[in-house]
């Protein structure tokens, strides 16, 4: 089942990843849609997936960026 929810996959002490959540909560501010943040740390299968790519953002149950996060095109896949 789809959800109208962002997933975002990070781990603690991960600059990148505190961007990322500061990007979903302006979109979340912008659009209504909110975001489940899932530390990878928290699955060992997760950790093998997504070591080298976090943060990862996951939407629709496809992976839709992975490290530097982009809002513009976040806000894009939402015109969709």
């Amino acid at each position: 089942m789809k959800t109208n929810e962002f997933i975002l996959y990070s781990r603690q002490r991960c600059p990148l990843c505190d961007e990322a959540k500061a990007i979903l909560e302006e979109v979340k501010r912008d659009s209504g849609i909110s975001y489940k943040e899932i530390d990878i740390h928290s699955d060992d299968a997760l950790l093998e997936k997504f070591a080298m790519m976090i943060p990862v953002i996951e939407w629709k149950e496809e992976i839709v960026q992975y490290g530097k996060v982009d809002i513009s095109a976040l806000n894009g896949l939402l015109q969709k």
